[in-house]
């Protein structure tokens, strides 16, 4: 019997991984609220994927900004929330690897760290973080079957350089974290892959508030 209440659970994962579909299932199964990561809400977005030097920088701002706003909402409310990716992947993932592709200047790579910093000062990590690790292959196949017009503009080396600044940066994670292995369970067509999911969440949350 948990004596407190999980409140932010959050999935992290490389573009396609399947954050989205397991928020959705996790969300249903636990009755817990959910946030998602709104695409078609940024208005970046599709220019980013056509010219990612000019549009970088006003991506980043618009998701950094975004989550943060989730983060605080999630903490002043009152029920369990599942959120669809951390605003801890934009600032060590994404902005980072743009930054190092040349995608983005030092001065803006810089002005964003320092939003960064002063937003993650207020704010605290997910009770618990659930990260999907997909292959390569495994990320393209989702990708294509999901068939945003934008992401057909994506690189393979894009994709290559974001999993290896996923990998490292949960080989330092310091907070509460499950890593479901997405090339071994197809949790979107396979039920009892999703109750294999379930147990391992079950099995943490128990851990962690028991």
């Amino acid at each position: 019997m948990q004596s407190e209440p999980i409140k932010h659970i959050a999935i992290a994962g490389n573009i396609g991984a399947g954050k989205t579909s397991l928020a959705t299932q996790l969300a249903r199964h636990y009755r817990w609220d959910v946030l998602y990561e709104d695409a078609s809400d940024n208005p970046y977005l599709a220019d980013f994927y056509f010219d990612m030097n000019r549009w970088s920088f006003n991506l980043q701002i618009h998701f950094l900004h975004s989550r943060y706003r989730q983060v605080l909402s999630i903490r002043a409310g009152t029920s369990p929330v599942i959120q669809d990716r951390t605003i801890y992947e934009d600032a060590h993932i994404f902005a980072p690897n743009l930054f190092e592709m040349g995608l983005m200047s030092k001065r803006d790579f810089e002005s964003y760290q320092h939003l960064f910093q002063t937003m993650s000062s207020q704010i605290a990590p997910p009770d618990l973080l659930i990260y999907l690790r997909a292959n390569i292959p495994t990320l393209v196949d989702h990708i294509q079957s999901r068939g945003r017009d934008y992401e057909g503009n994506m690189s393979l080396d894009y994709l290559k350089k974001l999993n290896k600044k996923y990998d490292d940066w949960i080989e330092q994670y310091p907070s509460e974290l499950l890593i479901v292995p997405v090339d071994e369970l197809d949790f979107i067509n396979r039920s009892e892959d999703l109750g294999k999911i379930i147990n391992m969440v079950d099995s943490k949350i128990h851990g962690l508030f028991s």
